[in-house]
């Protein structure tokens, strides 16, 4: 005889009582001892006796956030190979959420429950392609705890060793978890998460919108959904949208693959890459695992901070597999980037890439990919493997890891970011998605506006151009173009395209004009005198060589750049601090805009595209931030 254990939910607030259900292997009666075990620590709090149908546990108020394990033994010895069914997982959820931490880790618990007896007819999830599988499982079972591989122990072990403050919750928590997760700046996503209810993902997805953190330390996320039933204590998952009844009445809740038909909403429009692009590796093939590494593709990027990694360079030896995931990639330019064909956000930085094709002999060949996005105010990260949890003994692993955690669960999180490598940038500006610069030397250069560290490719000359500017839209006399400062003072003119073209004369400058910016149909110059200057559009004479009726504003506030966006003025002073006014021609004045200043000596140029402010200086790296703050969350 032996005793047989589940927990009567998945996660219990300190303070609160979480009834077991007991059972014995022979239908006697139940008589042995539960020992309470923190899974992350390996620590005892508590035992106890049992006997009957039912134990309860009283969880001190003053118990850790944390996995725990309930073993129940009644002195019969265990064989080897026998599932681990007297063990029951639960979660201690913190009694006032998000006062002691910053970050909440979930357990995946319905993905545990899914791989719960594989292989048995009408019992388990798996495997995938058995005609006899289940479609509808309980969590009123025994079974439903870590798989043996245990993808999630190594990161929840680290957590604990590094003494980072985390709380924990299931990920059946965060079913309709909107005021769960509203005290958190950061949700962390661990392991193998594969299962997730549309509660769930609209959760998640509005709370990185609204301005949380979602950190995603796993593969195969949110591959499957499925529905809860029964109070949460059933999970559903036909995987097949003929068999499910759903497909009739709600075609979005139907349970299939997040990216099939008839739910088409793919899973990488919120964590930003998918398995459908991924590898994986079954069975024996899984000892490959041990012999892939990363390599580094961004390394100005704020992940590798401390990391001394070089583009290149390989890292996380071991911490690929057994899936990954992965986004399509253009690299056309020699440098990574997610083409967004595949639903991932064309917003996706990519970090690093493993080429993983030859894992086709092992189950299925791909990429792993790892990278960060925007979504909404918050921002996704995503290691993009199940198993790098495995590798936190690699110092790469371990700095980015921290630096992942350190930024996106910070109250107040730094805005600046690097989106391209340094150069010798002396005049900027953005224009139909694309950033036109001039360089030290007179070349006139371009690159996308996103944030890959994409090259800088020269498209012609700009002698003397010493500032760029472009509209929004096109207005009046002013097409929609990029204008520049040239020698003597002239404004000049060319089309947004990326390969040569001729400049056009449009009118003289104020005297010693150094910034530039256009908006609501006019042109705005600051001289070397720190004033600000104006003329409308419609003022411009139709000889270039005429005077202009240029009208002095006032102050420029010390400014040295200048840009527009969203019918508002920004500048920037030599020490890279920005301000903001209205294009009102009277009495406005600049005024400092919330947030961090660009960091020393990189701000000498100032552009605005798609609401964030872009700034650079020769010699450094390409910069952007949001020209609205972060909400501070906590």
């Amino acid at each position: 005889m032996s005793v047989l254990a589940y927990a009567g939910a998945t996660s219990v607030a300190a303070g609160d009582r979480l009834r077991f259900h007991l059972a014995s292997t022979d239908g006697g009666p139940v008589r042995g001892e539960v020992t309470i075990v923190d899974a992350t620590t390996d620590h005892v709090l508590a035992r106890a006796r049992v006997s009957g149908e039912h134990w309860e546990l009283a969880v001190p108020p003053d118990w850790p956030s944390s996995l725990y394990r309930a073993v129940f033994d009644d002195g019969t010895p265990l064989a080897g190979d026998e599932p681990l069914d007297h063990e029951a997982w639960f979660v201690v959820r913190a009694a006032q959420p998000g006062v002691a931490a910053p970050i909440l880790v979930s357990v995946p618990f319905a993905t545990w429950q899914a791989y719960n007896r594989s292989g048995v007819p009408g019992r388990g999830l798996y495997y995938a392609e058995q005609p006899d599988r289940a479609a509808r499982v309980s969590f009123d079972r025994p079974g439903g705890g870590p798989p043996p591989e245990r993808w999630e122990e190594g990161l929840l072990r680290w957590l604990r060793a590094t003494g980072r403050p985390v709380e924990f919750c299931s990920g059946l928590d965060l079913h309709g978890g909107h005021e769960l997760l509203s005290h958190y700046r950061l949700l962390v996503v661990n392991g193998h998460d594969e299962y997730w209810s549309r509660e769930q993902r609209d959760t998640v997805e509005g709370f990185v919108r609204r301005g949380g953190n979602l950190a995603i330390f796993a593969g195969n996320t949110a591959w499957w959904q499925m529905r809860l039933e029964d109070a949460g204590r059933t999970m559903v998952c036909h995987r097949d949208a003929v068999a499910d009844p759903m497909a009739a009445i709600d075609p979005e809740r139907v349970t299939v693959e997040w990216s099939s038909a008839p739910v088409h909403r793919p899973e990488n429009t919120m964590t930003g890459l998918s398995f459908r692009r991924g590898a994986g590796a079954w069975g024996e093939g899984m000892k490959v695992i041990r012999e892939e590494a990363y390599i580094a593709r961004f390394t100005d990027h704020w992940v590798f901070a401390g990391t001394g990694l070089a583009d290149g360079d390989k890292f996380a030896q071991g911490a690929l597999g057994y899936e990954t995931d992965a986004a399509e990639l253009d690299w056309s330019t020699g440098v990574p980037r997610a083409t967004g064909r595949d639903g991932t956000p064309p917003s996706f930085v990519v970090l690093a890439t493993a080429d993983l094709r030859h894992w086709a002999r092992y189950g299925q060949g791909g990429d792993a990919v790892m990278g960060t996005f925007r979504l909404g105010a918050g921002t996704v990260f995503n290691a993009g493997t199940i198993n790098w949890g495995s590798a936190l003994a690699d110092p790469v692993v371990d700095r980015v890891t921290r630096n992942v955690l350190d930024r996106l669960g910070a109250a107040t999180q730094p805005q600046w970011e690097v989106i391209g490598p340094a150069a010798d940038i002396r005049a900027l500006t953005a224009c139909e998605d694309v950033l036109f610069a001039v360089d030290t030397e007179g070349a006139l250069l371009c690159r996308d506006t996103g944030g890959q560290n994409l090259p800088w490719r020269a498209i012609g000359a700009a002698p003397a151009v010493r500032a760029l500017a472009a509209a929004r839209e096109a207005a009046g006399a002013l097409p929609l173009e990029v204008y520049a400062v040239g020698p003597d003072d002239r404004l000049l003119r060319r089309p947004p395209v990326t390969r040569p073209a001729p400049w056009s004369p449009v009118a003289r400058l104020p005297e010693g004009t150094l910034a530039l910016a256009l908006c609501d149909g006019g042109v705005f110059a600051v001289a070397a005198a720190d004033t600000l200057h104006h003329v409308y559009a419609t003022e411009l004479p139709a000889d270039p060589e005429a005077p202009a009726p240029w009208r002095v504003l006032g102050p420029a506030g010390g400014a040295i750049a200048l840009a527009a966006m969203n019918g508002r003025l920004y500048a920037a002073d030599g020490a890279g601090r920005l301000c903001t006014r209205l294009p009102i021609v009277g009495s406005a004045a600049f005024v400092p805009l919330p947030g961090e200043s660009a960091p020393p000596d990189t701000c000498r140029t100032l552009t605005g595209h798609a609401g964030s402010l872009i700034v650079t200086a020769p010699g450094c790296r390409i910069r952007r931030r949001s020209a609205v703050p972060p909400p501070t969350r906590g």
